[in-house]
């Protein structure tokens, strides 16, 4: 599975498809540095999880989770099936709302803001399987995804149809920018929904990571099982089991940690918790 959360570094860039709201293809435990806008390390924090419980029924899908993302990290959420994971990125993308605890967007409790106002606010995500509007435009999907509110108004299409059209004429061009960033201006007219496979991934960011982590400042969490993969990406990763944060580190340290083998192959042996 490969779910990718990212927050835009600059705000003025569209996101190249559908916004959810960590368009991130959105970190652990940290008590004394998840207060507000704190720092990890010398880092600005971009994402911030406190103390998240997510329960269904009488299960803890989610039992007491707390991490951060600073600004600029590429960071992967690794953990087996069941390990709470995609709960999790649910929970930061707003599709959930937590049982309780907090979600802060540099600073700004974001908890139960729903998908749309998070993209607003650049936290937007992508899926493993591409989501396109196939009956548009590839360039028309880019423009879907930017940041325009003027021609949602009534009054502002029909009364003030300059304002409104310069603001779309904006949007076009950054649409343009960023099919040029994915190479992809090529097919900027063609249907979405006739796109190869790997030419929709791309259109939902997926193989351009470090391309937009490196020139444009954007910070990305992802969901990923292949450790290969996620080693040619994340310089941080947090491994989760059994509904709890089980270790973070780089890649060599959490595949060398015997409680993330057991946790993956084992029985069981190693216990979840602090």
């Amino acid at each position: 599975m490969r779910s990718i959360g990212k927050v835009r570094g600059n705000r003025t860039q569209p996101a190249p498809h559908h916004l959810s709201k960590l368009h991130a293809r959105l970190p652990l435990t940290l008590p004394s540095l998840l207060r507000g806008r704190g720092e990890l390390g010398s880092r600005r924090l971009v994402i911030t999880l406190e103390n998240i419980i997510m329960r269904f029924g009488g299960l803890h899908a989610v039992d007491d989770v707390s991490f951060a993302i600073a600004k600029g990290e590429i960071t992967g959420l690794i953990g087996p099936n069941g390990a709470g994971k995609t709960t999790l990125f649910n929970i930061i993308a707003g599709r959930l709302f937590p049982t309780s605890g907090r979600v802060l967007l540099e600073g700004k409790d974001i908890t139960t803001l729903p998908p749309h106002e998070r993209a607003r606010l650049g936290l937007a995500r992508t899926f493993q399987i591409p989501h396109e509007f196939g009956a548009l435009t590839v360039l028309e999907n880019l423009m879907v995804a930017g940041e325009t509110s003027r021609g949602e108004s009534a009054f502002n299409a029909v009364l003030r149809r300059s304002l409104f059209a310069s603001e779309e004429r904006a949007v076009f061009e950054r649409a343009r920018d960023t099919l040029d960033f994915l190479e992809l201006s090529h097919v900027r007219n063609e249907k979405a929904g006739n796109l190869s496979g790997g030419q929709k991934k791309l259109l939902e960011l997926a193989e351009k990571i470090k391309r937009l982590n490196a020139e444009r400042g954007y910070t990305f969490c992802l969901i990923e099982h292949d450790l290969d993969y996620v080693s040619r990406l994340c310089g941080d990763v947090i491994v989760m089991a059994q509904g709890k944060v089980l270790t973070r580190g780089t890649v060599d340290e959490v595949r060398n940690d015997e409680r993330v083998i057991e946790a993956y192959f084992g029985g069981g042996k190693y216990e979840v918790g602090t």
